[in-house]
């Protein structure tokens, strides 16, 4: 499936009203960023299935837009450091979403983008080689088999995932990965409430605690998200997580 190239003459209009909308100033640097971002997705889509939207207009309302707003959230919040360099860890990242707009927009991250198919680890590796992204790692790996990796364990102060797994399956797969302190962030539509229930075996065994919900700003025709945020507080067990595909056979529920 490939990207409509027929909105082209109106570069950027969605993403200045979304930056707009919340609050946001883009400086030139970054809209040439993300005009070359979404040329690059454009041009990768054919080959590593990137995205099913395909018009200029959905991608920077839908992708660029609620990654931005995610951002701003967070950052409303007071969840995401202002005083120091941040690490911040993007499960399944695909198209590099909702990472890669986040680092655009936030030069002190430090950014890793943990993805399992090597076609769009290839593309990551070009739109962060192309964008100049500095601080930005690209790790052909699993999510499981990352939160074993004791160069990854427990070191990150944010981990996002954009459309990933269920909570409960998520939790597992994030907060080994959090420092003490350090929180996932995850935006859900309408299911939100009955996975934040569902999860709730997985978040305590995994040393989790649930923070109150974040209403994602998104414009007015959008269906309704709220990221949940689940902090990391108590000790790691080393039995988790458990190895590749085992978090979503045996659910932990």
């Amino acid at each position: 499936m490939s990207i409509s190239a027929n909105e082209d003459h109106v570069t950027g209009n969605a993403l200045d009203s979304e930056a707009t909308r919340l609050g946001i100033q883009l400086s030139q640097r970054d809209s040439d960023a993300f005009n070359r971002y979404f040329e690059l997705l454009r041009e990768g889509t054919r080959r590593a299935g990137l995205t099913s939207l395909r018009t200029r207009d959905q991608i920077e309302r839908r992708l660029f837009g609620e990654s931005l707003a995610l951002l701003v959230g967070l950052r409303n919040a007071n969840l995401v450091p202002s005083n120091r360099p941040f690490l911040v860890a993007d499960i399944g990242s695909g198209g590099g979403f909702p990472g890669i707009p986040m680092r655009i927009l936030e030069p002190t991250m430090q950014l890793a983008l943990i993805e399992a198919q090597q076609r769009r680890c290839a593309f990551l590796e070009s739109v962060t080689e192309q964008l100049s992204l500095n601080n930005v790692r690209v790790l052909h790996t699993r999510a499981e088999d990352a939160g074993r990796d004791i160069k990854l364990r427990a070191s990150f102060d944010l981990v996002v995932a954009r459309a990933v797994a269920p909570l409960d399956i998520l939790v597992e797969y994030a907060l080994p990965l959090l420092q003490v302190g350090g929180i996932l962030a995850t935006p859900k539509g309408s299911n939100a409430s009955k996975e934040l229930t569902e999860a709730q075996i997985a978040i305590e065994e995994l040393g989790g605690v649930a923070l109150d919900p974040i209403p994602l700003s998104l414009p007015e025709q959008a269906p309704s998200q709220n990221v949940l945020v689940i902090r990391r507080q108590g000790k790691l067990n080393d039995r988790y997580p458990r190895r590749a595909g085992i978090p979503s056979k045996r659910r932990l529920r």
